[in-house]
């Protein structure tokens, strides 16, 4: 019987934790003005694109005089996500617009 009631408080305990997480959230998101919406939703698409791209850059073989290495790595990680901020930034693959107008929606509720 105890251990009934102690897996109810913990249950009761974690559904009140998500849902001050989740209150907290939409707070955060309707402090937002439309410009810093708009630069959060393309952050979202360029993080995304990013990781789409990385894979896709991984498969490049690195031979030659001066390939490979550690340094390479790090580099070719950090040209992923310009290239990622560079596509969401010039129109990217409508992600951004979704996201933006999903921030608006929360705003207004």
């Amino acid at each position: 019987m105890q251990t009934a009631s102690i897996t109810a408080a913990q249950g009761q305990l974690i559904q009140a934790q998500i849902n001050a997480s989740k209150t907290n959230t939409l707070d955060s998101v309707r402090g937002l003005d439309n410009k810093a919406a708009r630069e959060t939703a393309e952050s979202f698409e360029a993080v995304f694109l990013s990781q789409m791209l990385k894979p896709m850059f991984d498969t490049l073989s690195t031979d030659g005089i001066m390939g490979g290495g550690k340094a390479e790595g790090m580099y070719r990680d950090m040209m992923v996500d310009e290239v990622g901020k560079s596509i969401a930034k010039n129109g990217g693959i409508g992600i951004a617009d979704s996201i933006y107008r999903e921030i608006l929606k929360l705003q207004e509720g």
